[in-house]
């Protein structure tokens, strides 16, 4: 039988009622004729709950021990989904990462997947079983310890089951119905799109869309796995919710696929660095040994031998950025007057595969911002994406500006 793979996050296994109504959905499916993996999440809150649980009992935890813990919660919403679709006489049985097993790196709390043979699961679905309920966000190291896969790891866990079981597609539910054009809660007209790219749903997790995690997006386009994101919440149907596909598979689409915004920006200015070969190198690789995810980086002109660097990166990161420098300069390994940290930016993005064919994107994007009296701190571009930062208190007024330019309430 042909195999699908449904995921449901937290809010839809919040507790035993949405338990139920998950597993109707899973029913269906069966009777459609699928052999069904169901991926799972813990109940909402409940990773939260673990997590302070464990920097309560030891702020400096084993990180082996912190997996141990904090991967419980989507096995207990694991056993309670099968004994559901056992009530409902759908042979279901619940699979922990290291039952199946989901093989992974050695890397606590951060672990990435290296394989998931599908001999046990196979053979289960051969003797009759037709829904395998996977404990997401969890597997098993090389030392035989449970691992987990980072926060969004269940997305992750879903498309890695849909390429190692060749699935038809990989249904992902959550409590929004499908991926819209910007926040709804920022503009009433963002519009929910029917299809998306890989590639614009990849730039629109990284960029601040939470719909999808990242990786779990950048597995799919690898492995030419079909996404559906879609509501649990809202009536099924063959039309419900977003694809995310090839680019080939979408007949036509607007320039602008959708404007995303991060608030949690800061940008990060290195004043008077000396201008000389290898300076670029030497402080990035400062930022990268001490786990500062760099996004923007601009090089003002030179002046008498010394340049200013600007970059920007996440506002929790700001601290240890600062340390980095301080370290860096302290060691001799790098020269600089002062280092300015501005915590008050916001970064918005406009993205769309139709920018690759189509000029005039970015003066539109500035025009807007500067009619709106917007001014640009820092901008970056891509084939598909070009990204602002500007002051915090005028993000909401730019996505919605940009999202009226662009019409992008409109079908192409």
């Amino acid at each position: 039988m042909p195999v699908l793979v449904m995921k449901f996050g937290g809010t839809s296994v919040a507790n035993p009622d949405r338990i139920r109504r998950a597993a109707k959905r899973v029913g269906v499916e069966v009777a459609n004729g699928y052999d069904v993996i169901v991926i799972v999440s813990a109940m909402s809150g409940k990773t939260n709950e673990l997590v302070g649980w464990v920097n309560e009992t030891s702020p400096m935890f084993d990180a082996r021990e912190y997996d141990a813990v904090v991967s419980s919660g989507e096995n207990v919403t694991a056993g309670l989904m099968a004994l559901t679709l056992q009530e409902m006489e759908v042979p279901a049985r619940s699979w922990q990462g290291w039952q199946v097993p989901v093989k992974t790196t050695d890397a606590h709390a951060s672990a990435r997947i290296e394989e998931i043979p599908t001999d046990n699961i196979m053979a289960k679905f051969g003797e009759g079983m037709r829904v395998a309920v996977v404990a997401g966000f969890q597997g098993i190291g090389p030392d035989g310890r449970i691992t987990t896969l980072g926060r969004g790891g269940s997305d992750t866990t879903a498309v890695a089951f849909a390429a190692a079981f060749d699935a038809d597609r990989c249904d992902i539910y959550t409590d929004v119905d499908g991926v819209y054009t910007t926040d709804p809660r920022i503009t009433d007209k963002a519009r929910k799109l029917d299809r998306i790219a890989f590639e614009e749903m990849l730039e629109l997790a990284s960029l601040g869309a939470k719909v999808l995690q990242t990786r779990s997006v950048e597995l799919a386009m690898r492995y030419k796995v079909k996404l559906r994101v879609l509501s649990s919440f809202e009536e099924q149907s063959d039309s419900a919710g977003t694809l995310v596909c090839d680019e080939e598979d979408i007949m036509e689409s607007n320039v602008v696929a959708g404007v995303a915004h991060s608030r949690d920006e800061a940008k990060m200015t290195l004043l008077s660095v000396a201008d000389r070969p290898g300076i670029a190198a030497t402080i990035f690789t400062a930022l990268s040994d001490a786990g500062v995810n760099v996004d923007m980086i601009v090089q003002n002109i030179s002046e008498e031998g010394r340049t200013d660097m600007t970059f920007s990166c996440p506002i929790d990161q700001v601290a240890r950025a600062e340390k980095a420098m301080d370290d860096a300069k302290g060691k001799g390994i790098l020269n600089f007057g002062e280092l300015v940290a501005d915590k008050d930016v916001a970064k918005v993005s406009v993205v769309g595969i139709g920018m690759r064919s189509h000029t005039g994107v970015a003066a539109k994007m500035f025009q807007v911002l500067s009619a709106e009296g917007i001014n640009i701190k820092v901008i970056t571009t891509s084939e598909i994406k070009i990204s602002v930062l500007i002051d915090r208190k005028y993000m909401e007024l730019a996505v919605q500006a940009l999202h009226d330019a662009f019409e992008l309430d409109k079908v192409a």
